[in-house]
């Protein structure tokens, strides 16, 4: 276990649901055996405001006081203390013998910030999260979810989580026109991707440029997804930990624990 670089990722990024892009401010840290790469985590800045997140940290939420002040302090503060797995995959060979939670127990202590975070709708089916020893909130429904779910029982016949259904329902409409460009108003009005921060610049052009398949995907993700929120607070915050870890050091301690170090 030790720290990686873009070129890690790019070897086993193809095995991941997410390998189109990368989070802003990306660290890489890698898994090796036998001087191959066999597992790649990827850390990244968090996000400024986070439901999910304000139900553990409720210090962190916003209020009616909320003034630039505040507002500038939590953004300054999630930035010193925060960091969030954003993309993490494991060779397939390498699958089912646990490498994984201990990869990302030991990356959480060795990032070196107070908290790291993690939003994966497998860990609903995956314990790995939890065997890492982060803890969990209870899943809950998108902030479009209601939305998203009217429009699609107001357009489709389709099962709205079904993708292939609600696309090949899109792609073979009489009104096939009307509906995409329904469709793609409806995106960019209600995703924040879209419609917040330095994307909204350009985000006529890239709304115009997508496909069906794409628009879909971006209805049932910003209305459909629902990941788990996970925090680990770093045990080891403040001390100088080995640049490089055997992936066994996960066992000498209970994962919450202070690390272990032998020698």
């Amino acid at each position: 276990m030790e720290r990686g670089t873009k070129a890690d990722w790019e070897l086993l990024h193809d095995l991941h649901y997410k390998a189109e892009g990368l989070p802003i401010g990306p660290q890489f840290w890698k898994l090796t055996l036998h001087g191959q790469t066999i597992g790649v985590l990827v850390v990244g800045m968090p996000k400024g405001m986070l439901k999910e997140r304000h139900l553990v940290f409720k210090k962190l939420a916003p209020g009616s006081g909320e003034t630039t002040l505040t507002n500038t302090n939590r953004y300054h503060y999630i930035n010193a203390n925060f960091r969030v797995v954003s993309r993490f995959v494991i060779d397939t060979m390498f699958r089912g013998i646990g490498a994984g939670y201990r990869m990302m127990n030991l990356v959480a202590r060795m990032d070196g910030h107070k908290f790291m975070e993690i939003q994966s709708s497998m860990s609903k089916f995956n314990a790995f999260g939890q065997k890492a020893g982060f803890r969990f909130v209870k899943p809950m429904n998108a902030n479009k979810f209601d939305t998203g779910m009217k429009f699609f029982r107001g357009n489709f016949e389709s099962t709205p989580q079904d993708f292939e259904a609600v696309v090949n329902e899109l792609e073979n409409s009489p009104r096939f026109e009307q509906l995409f460009a329904a469709c793609k108003e409806f995106y960019q009005k209600n995703s924040a991707t879209e419609s917040t921060g330095a994307a909204r610049d350009g985000a006529d052009a890239r709304v115009a440029a997508m496909s069906p398949r794409d628009i879909i995907k971006g209805i049932q993700q910003m209305s459909l997804a629902s990941p788990m929120y996970g925090v680990f607070q770093n045990p080891d915050l403040g001390r100088t930990l080995p640049e490089r870890l055997p992936l066994t050091a996960f066992d000498r301690q209970q994962p919450t624990a202070r690390l272990v170090l032998n020698g």
